[in-house]
């Protein structure tokens, strides 16, 4: 985890903080890189947590063929970006005060197709289990249908500006 990040006051350090920010997020923006510009698609995704090595791993599915496959086969490296709890924090009359509350988090690292028919069913569950609450039972035609992105993040940062109860 890297807390190097300008505004201290807002750092979410709590590891089961960041679990929860990163369950309640419904869609991951992926970064790959495409010669001098980013490549940006959201996607949805299920993860797991590597306590042993303070690792998050992404699982995200799609297409077998397309831009985004070729450019991790081209180059690994990663980025992800979640946020939830989203909310317009109004200043009224004067503009240069309007502000967001948010969670969100931010990581660096690398990503890989995964290949392995087992780890390919244990990542599209970990995926519905995180968008539906459920687990299914994936037949070998399901899973070779499509491709799964697996990115591991050992850099990153999280932050949050939450609403206070009135």
């Amino acid at each position: 985890m890297n807390t190097d990040i300008r505004r201290k006051d807002r750092v979410v350090t709590d590891h089961n903080q960041i679990i929860k920010i990163i369950d309640r997020a419904k869609i991951l923006h992926l970064g790959l890189i495409d010669n001098k510009f980013p490549y940006i698609v959201p996607l949805h995704y299920g993860y797991e947590y590597d306590c042993s090595k303070d690792m998050f791993i992404f699982y995200m599915h799609g297409a077998k063929n397309g831009r985004k496959i070729d450019l991790i086969r081209s180059n690994s490296n990663a980025c992800i970006e979640l946020e939830t709890d989203v909310e317009l924090d109004s200043a009224d009359d004067i503009p240069c005060q309007y502000g967001s509350f948010y969670s969100s988090v931010i990581g660096q690292g690398y990503a890989t197709i995964v290949d392995d028919e087992e780890e390919k069913k244990r990542a599209l569950n970990l995926l519905m289990e995180n968008q539906t609450g459920r687990t299914f039972d994936f037949t070998e035609k399901m899973v070779a249908a499509v491709a799964v992105i697996k990115v591991e993040i050992r850099e990153y940062t999280a932050k949050a500006r939450v609403k206070m109860a009135q």
